[in-house]
């Protein structure tokens, strides 16, 4: 038996898998979605109340504001003792801005969660958790992290977990880029571009980011596994955060121009290896 059960808000990309394994391993999810077809109930505050634990994984932080605080949101159902948990990458001053207004009307608690490792890490159950919040609320969610993540590490407060995803988020922008461009040449010099990765493996060069992307980028097989425009819309938060703190970001600006070209081009529902496109 599961020491908790779980409300579920966003059944879509990543929240999908989520709920699908949660349930197989004997969690009680009651889940939503502004999808019908997809929907538990009817909607996000009814999803949430009785659950101990309130999950968001949402792709906007307009989304997150419309499922908390909208008519029949998380905070019209949730009370003291449960906590709510964000997957969802949104703006680090968004995240505290909405903790705070939930604790105040609510005292319900917040934890930021965003996870790195798309879909095929959420249906192995080896999520990278970046968390911020309380000690004791991110020990509370142990038992569910152990079923979803192979690494959860707390960062520190409420918005520490969102801050290093944003660092996430410029490290794979800007890899993304790196990679698509490193295709394109390997491929205008004859060299078997399949190759490099097994070629490279165990050097400096190797990397994650290039066994699951180079293979894709080679073969070109742009389904999405995660959208141009979510990683656009992580580049564009990461900039606006950066430039909040006067930080240079060369690197970052020439990836998020690349981006932003790739959806010019009308390719903002392919897979984030599309960027390979633009080499062609």
């Amino acid at each position: 038996m599961k020491p908790f059960t779980l409300g579920y808000v966003g059944i879509g990309l990543m929240g999908g898998p989520m709920v699908k394994r949660l349930s197989g391993l004997g969690w009680k999810v009651t889940g939503y979605d502004i999808v019908p077809a997809r929907s538990m109930t009817s909607s996000a505050g009814e999803a949430a109340r009785g659950a101990d634990v309130v999950l968001l994984n949402l792709p906007t932080n307009d989304a997150v504001k419309q499922a908390m605080f909208g008519a029949n949101g998380v905070a019209s159902a949730v009370k003291e003792k449960q906590l709510v948990v964000d997957f969802s990458t949104i703006p680090v001053d968004e995240c505290r801005s909405h903790a705070a207004r939930l604790l105040k009307q609510t005292g319900c608690r917040w934890v930021d969660t965003p996870v790195s490792g798309g879909p095929p890490a959420v249906e192995a159950g080896s999520l990278t958790v970046m968390a911020g919040g309380d000690e004791k609320d991110i020990e509370r969610l142990q038992p569910l992290m152990r079923d979803i993540a192979a690494r959860c590490t707390r960062m520190g407060p409420i918005g520490a977990g969102l801050a290093a995803k944003m660092i996430n988020q410029l490290v794979v922008g800007v890899g993304h880029a790196m990679l698509a461009e490193s295709v394109a040449l390997c491929e205008k010099a004859g060299i078997d571009a399949a190759r490099i990765p097994e070629c490279l493996g165990g050097g400096y060069a190797d990397s994650n980011l290039m066994k699951a992307y180079w293979p894709r980028m080679v073969s070109r097989d742009f389904a999405p596994r995660g959208y141009v425009r979510q990683l656009l819309k992580d580049l564009e938060m990461v900039n606006a955060w950066a430039a909040g703190m006067d930080a240079q970001r060369p690197m970052l600006s020439q990836a998020l121009f690349l981006y932003r070209e790739l959806a010019k081009r009308g390719d903002t529902e392919l897979d984030t290896a599309a960027i390979r496109k633009l080499y062609d």
